[in-house]
Parts: structure tokens; C-alpha cells; sequence
């Protein structure tokens, strides 16, 4: 291959491209030339959202008014709605107007805090198994990522003393996930607790990528309700998956003031304001009834049965009081790895789940299972399964 002219950034050594961007390709591949594959691995919610934010995007797009540049920190109304919706929800109160920012999803805005608070040198604590953009945002920003390991025999539960012995010389920012993804593990209000307590101790930047705690999940919390959390700790939130709007890219950080004006200078140099009338619908859906939320769990419980009964057939181990868009499970010895039943799946029986070591090394006897797809698919995917010799 002839070399390129002009090499790209040092940032960019070492990075991959992300894991599901390269297999959307081979199953889109896969489509063209056979058997369409059945894809459990994606948490991507396939359910509508509130009929009236539906509504509420026509009729303020129909607004001649609307279509122009918007505030950099969001509307208005906006941040009051997501101020509403962490005391109703969360039972934390938040200053509209200095203590949320709205960002196109909570991706963005693990970015925009990795640029802003992490510099070479620096080191960030990254959950291994995690969502992997932690730790490619980290590696962005040119700091070091040190993984800290959840363990199945601490129920995925960070085991803090443990951290303090990897070395914390540099460690600026510490990135948890709670509802965990994959392992759909619940945070506790004393885990939070000790969690705002270490980084106060230690001088570390806490953020909370908080996305899921609506979905199975019956008591939701956050981070910010802990003692002090305001002074050490960031909350990200996202209406993508809690009211299945994931293709609109509206989320949250919530946080001091301070810490926003610093996310604010580095987002102003990146993008603009969100289009207005998504941002008008976006408070409708925050302002859902709890009908709506147990009607849309309904679904995903009826999709985690026939989940389990597809892991099942596959000999595969769970917990059966996960949270979240996925089931976690460990695969049988025999497998020799998730990666290992994740392929031989994908090949013979055209069916995609996730290996699970794509979040970390943590994760290599695992695969994650989707509940986006209707049960009738999940089913037929069970079908096609029970061929595999096992």
C-alpha cells in the first residue's frame, strides 16, 4: 500500500476503531449474501418514544422560529425539565441554571470531560469490564488509562482498597457506571457514599456515567445524592436509552458549576446549540408519568424471559436481578471464552451476541445479550440456535 503523505495525529496511534462500527459491518456483509443475521448485541431500543414528544417535535418544528442557532448550555426549558426530573426521580435538587448542561448524548460528554480535566501525564481509573469509550476518551486526552478490576465475587462492586494499591500518582478522574453496563449491577446509596468519599480523599475527579437506572430497575438513584458528591463528582445522564431516544443524542452532566463553565469552554469550540425543537420534546419526555416507565419495563421483562431461556439452552450462568438494556452471562468452561460462542453463533446460526471481552479482559468469559429486539424475535433466534453443537 502506497504510504500517505501526511501521517495522522500521535492521538490517533493505537486506537481502534470501536468494536461494533467494525462488526455492523460484517453483518451488514453477512445480510447482503445469505441468511439475514439476528442481532442480540446492540443496545439500541427499538421501542417508540411518549406519543407527545412525537407531537411536541411537529408542532415546534412548525415554528418558523425555531430552526435558528440555540444557546450553547441548552434552553431554558430544557435544563429546568432535567432539574424536574432529578427531584422527581432522584430526589437531588439541582440549580437549572449552573448546575446542568445538555450535550448532544452522554458520549460527547465523556469526551468533553476527558479533554477538559485530563492532560499527558495525568491517569484516569477505568472499570474493567466498562463501556470502552472510557477508556478511549482517556486515551485521547493523552493520559494514562490504569483499569481497575469488578469482580463476579464482589458483585461488580469497585473494591476501593484494592484501587489505592494499583498507585493513584496522577490519577485525575475515575470513571463508574452504575447500573453497570454489561453486568447490569445496581449501585447502592453506601456505595456511592464511599465512592464521593475516596475521591474527595484522594483529589480525583468522580464521574458517574448514569444511563440506565430506569430501565428494570425499580429504585433509581444517583451519585449526586451522596454527601458532599457536588464539590468531587459529575453525572451523566442520557434520554437514549431511559426513554428510548437514542438516535436524538440528548443527554446531561450535572455538577458544580465550576466544573461545567470548564466543559462549556472546551464544548463551545466543538459544536453548537441542539436543534430547538428537540429540545422542547426532549421536556415532554422528561416529563413522563411512572405508567409510562412500567409500561415500557413490562416489554423488557416479557424479552428477558425469553433472554434467559436462550442462555439457558446454551449452558450459559446469570444473575437473574440485572438492570439494564442486556443480560450478562458466563459461558460454560468448554467454550474457552465468550468470543469463542459469540463467533461460532454468528457463523453457523447467523444469530450476533456480544463477547464480552470487548469491555475489558474482565469480561473474556462472557457475552451480553440484548433485550432490543421484539420477544418473537429473541425467540427465533433461540430457534436457530438450537442446532449448535454444543
Amino acid at each position: 500500500m502506497k504510504k500517505l503523505l501526511i501521517e495522522p495525529s500521535s492521538r490517533i496511534e493505537g486506537l481502534e476503531e470501536y468494536y461494533f462500527s467494525i462488526k455492523l459491518k460484517q453483518i451488514r456483509e453477512m445480510n447482503m449474501t445469505g441468511e439475514s443475521v439476528i442481532n442480540l448485541g446492540i443496545g439500541s431500543p427499538d421501542l417508540a418514544p411518549d406519543p407527545n414528544v412525537i407531537a411536541e417535535l411537529g408542532q415546534a418544528a412548525s415554528d418558523q422560529k425555531a430552526h435558528g442557532y440555540q444557546p450553547y448550555q441548552g434552553i431554558p426549558e430544557l435544563r429546568k425539565a432535567f432539574s424536574g426530573w432529578y427531584s422527581k426521580s432522584y430526589g437531588v435538587e439541582l440549580d437549572p441554571d449552573n448546575q446542568i448542561l445538555p450535550l448532544f448524548g452522554s458520549k460527547e460528554g465523556l469526551m468533553h470531560i476527558a479533554m477538559s480535566f485530563l492532560s499527558p501525564g495525568d491517569a484516569a481509573l477505568v472499570p474493567d469490564p466498562g463501556y470502552p469509550a472510557y477508556s478511549a476518551v482517556t486515551r485521547l486526552a493523552g493520559a494514562k488509562v490504569i483499569s481497575y478490576p469488578l469482580l463476579p465475587e464482589n458483585n461488580w462492586l469497585p473494591d476501593l482498597n484494592f484501587i489505592e494499591l494499583l498507585g493513584l500518582h496522577r490519577v485525575k478522574v475515575m470513571w463508574v457506571n452504575y447500573p453497570h453496563m454489561p453486568t447490569g449491577k445496581r449501585a447502592t446509596k453506601e456505595l456511592f457514599e464511599e465512592l464521593v468519599a475516596f475521591a474527595r480523599h484522594h483529589k480525583i475527579l468522580l464521574v458517574n456515567d448514569n444511563p440506565y437506572s430506569f430501565i428494570l430497575n425499580d429504585e433509581p438513584i444517583s451519585i449526586l445524592g451522596a454527601k458532599d458528591a457536588i464539590d468531587t463528582t459529575l453525572e451523566l445522564n442520557s434520554l437514549s436509552k431511559s426513554h428510548n431516544m437514542a438516535g436524538w443524542r440528548i443527554g446531561m452532566v450535572a455538577g458544580r458549576k465550576e466544573y461545567l463553565d470548564y466543559l462549556t469552554r472546551f464544548k463551545s469550540q466543538m459544536d453548537s446549540g441542539m436543534f430547538k425543537p428537540m429540545q422542547l420534546a426532549a421536556v415532554k419526555a422528561l416529563e413522563a408519568s411512572s405508567d409510562w416507565y412500567l409500561k415500557i419495563n413490562s416489554v423488557y421483562r416479557e424479552r428477558k424471559v425469553m433472554a434467559h431461556s436462550l442462555l439457558d439452552y446454551l449452558q450459559c450462568t446469570y444473575d437473574t436481578d440485572q438492570s439494564g438494556l442486556f443480560v450478562w452471562a458466563k459461558v460454560p468452561v468448554a467454550e474457552g471464552s465468550g468470543e469463542n460462542l459469540s463467533e461460532r453463533i454468528l457463523q453457523e446460526k447467523r444469530v450476533f451476541i456480544t463477547p464480552g471481552f470487548i469491555f475489558g479482559p474482565q469480561g473474556d468469559q462472557y457475552v451480553r445479550v440484548s433485550l432490543c429486539q421484539p420477544k418473537e424475535v429473541i425467540i427465533s433466534a433461540l430457534d436457530r440456535i438450537k442446532g449448535v453443537r454444543l
